[in-house]
């Protein structure tokens, strides 16, 4: 096999002031660099675009280190390994590894998971048990502590992380599941696929109202994605001894002035509320306990994770940029390749 020399890359142009612009990125012909020993060349099969990048994109300390200028972005991905100088690594392989956003890859061997793709799709990897999964799983578990019969509101329910938090929180033994979305067909899917027991769409009135309406008793859990008027209404409802998993706050993303945060933070010492936010990658130890319980609820069809994806480099852009417009149902993805040849996957495109 001739290994390439070269790859497209997409690289951040300028950046972003409020919402991301597709000008605000640049494709780009890039070399690759010879192989060293422990190296893998790698041919990227599917890409996660994610919210996180967003933040990454800002010139400003934050748990990671932000995107530079003029140099291609990072993010998830699964790839074939093309060839390998890693002793246990072997060429066929095919590995998670955290170098998307190009379509060829060199990279560390020692910085790679193989993967089964007889167990699950590439794109699985990437969300239901990659990072969204095990996110919702320590959201849930670790920070929220959730105990049986308890009741739990996911925001951001229709998204990577919500979808899956949702159903992990009836498999953990929730009682009573609640979520919100952002259109009606996302509120169907979440009670009709996902099975939320109930689920409302939160431009359709006030959010404080319409939880009431789907939560009487209130919640003991609060799983947050979206911050702002989200998080407000969830306090106002919260049980007393209640704990928030702050997770994110993708109504904040793009703004380009701080929004007044929530009026009724006085309920956290009212109602010896818990509110702490995360960041999964703190909580890599408990990712082996997470593979397993969610591979053994995906084989028994109890966990389901839809997908929104899109094929090719050329509209990774356009699959970021639709996440903060909301386009997405389930995990976001672009797909490059297949492990037989350079055609997309056989995955159906969700646009």
């Amino acid at each position: 096999m001739t290994l390439p020399r070269s790859t497209r890359e997409i690289h951040l142009a300028s950046r972003p002031v409020g919402v991301p612009r597709p000008a605000d990125f640049r494709m780009v012909e890039a070399a690759l660099p010879e192989l060293a020993e422990g190296d893998l060349m790698v041919r990227n099969l599917v890409m996660s675009v994610d919210p996180y990048m967003r933040g990454r994109m800002n010139d400003a300390r934050s748990y990671v280190e932000p995107y530079a200028l003029d140099a291609a972005l990072d993010g998830g991905a699964v790839g074939e390994v093309l060839e390998s100088r890693h002793p246990k690594v072997q060429a066929g392989d095919v590995v998670v590894h955290g170098t998307g956003w190009r379509e060829h890859a060199v990279v560390s061997g020692s910085a790679v998971r193989v993967v089964d793709l007889a167990l699950a799709p590439a794109s699985a990897y990437l969300g239901v048990l990659g990072m969204p999964g095990l996110t919702a799983y320590v959201g849930l578990t670790r920070i929220a502590s959730l105990a049986e019969g308890e009741r739990v509101y996911v925001s951001g329910a229709a998204g990577a992380v919500g979808g899956v938090a949702g159903q992990l929180a009836h498999l953990l033994g929730a009682s009573h599941v609640v979520g919100s979305a952002g259109s009606p067909a996302k509120v169907a899917m979440l009670v009709d696929e996902l099975g939320f027991d109930a689920a409302f769409d939160y431009k359709g009135g006030p959010i404080g109202q319409r939880l009431a309406g789907y939560a009487p008793e209130g919640i003991d859990v609060y799983f947050d994605n979206v911050g702002g008027s989200h998080l407000e209404a969830a306090l106002t409802h919260m049980r007393d001894f209640g704990r928030i998993a702050a997770c994110g706050a993708i109504s904040q993303y793009d703004l380009e002035r701080p929004e007044p945060g929530p009026r009724n933070l006085a309920l956290v010492v009212q109602r010896r509320l818990r509110l702490q936010g995360f960041i999964v990658t703190d909580h890599g130890d408990v990712f082996g306990e997470y593979a397993a319980r969610a591979g053994a609820w995906l084989s028994e069809g109890r966990l389901r994770a839809p997908e929104t994806v899109v094929h090719g480099l050329d509209r990774a852009v356009e699959a970021f940029l639709g996440l903060g417009r909301g386009e997405n149902t389930g995990k976001m993805l672009v797909t490059l390749a297949d492990p037989t040849g350079a055609v997309p996957l056989t995955l159906a495109d969700a646009r």
